[in-house]
């Protein structure tokens, strides 16, 4: 860990994807951190929105653009509950974020060493990358969800 506040960070991703599950949503919770200060927090939306795109980190990218002014989050670590998909992972690359931390791994659609790397492709912006820091808790939030929602369907 580089910064001492990582785990703070996380907690609070960690407290965002509580809030999702208990809204029905996947559980995946993401901060933005700039000099020590959360500039960005969002969680998985994608059912309250219907909208595909409604995923926490792209959700946080926004925020963190609009309240920095610009594209750009150089500068910036995002920390998420879940490895990043292929379409956060490529926002992630576009908008030049430096550092990602996420908990857990994801086996099924992992876009930064599960499934694929998008940091091995001659991209003009390869993120720092840690992963696995609180990666129990998050992962236990996501097997607790996935849980219930087959206990509700009866399977």
């Amino acid at each position: 860990m580089n910064d001492s506040n990582d785990e703070i960070f996380m907690r609070r991703a960690l407290e965002l994807a509580k809030e999702a599950a208990e809204l029905g949503e996947v559980p995946v919770g993401a901060v933005i951190v700039k000099d020590g200060e959360i500039i960005a927090e969002d969680f998985n939306r994608r059912e309250l929105d219907k909208n595909a795109a409604a995923h926490a980190e792209l959700l946080a990218i926004n925020k963190a653009c609009e309240r920095l002014g610009g594209w750009r989050l150089t500068g910036c670590t995002l920390y998420v509950t879940l490895e990043p998909c292929p379409m956060c992972a490529g926002a992630i690359v576009n908008s030049r974020l430096s550092r990602v931390v996420f908990a857990a791994k994801d086996p099924k659609a992992g876009a930064f060493g599960s499934v694929l790397n998008l940091n091995f492709y001659p991209l003009n912006h390869k993120p720092k990358l840690e992963s696995g820091l609180c990666g129990i808790e998050a992962s236990a939030q996501l097997r607790d969800f996935f849980s219930s929602l087959r206990n509700k369907r009866g399977k």
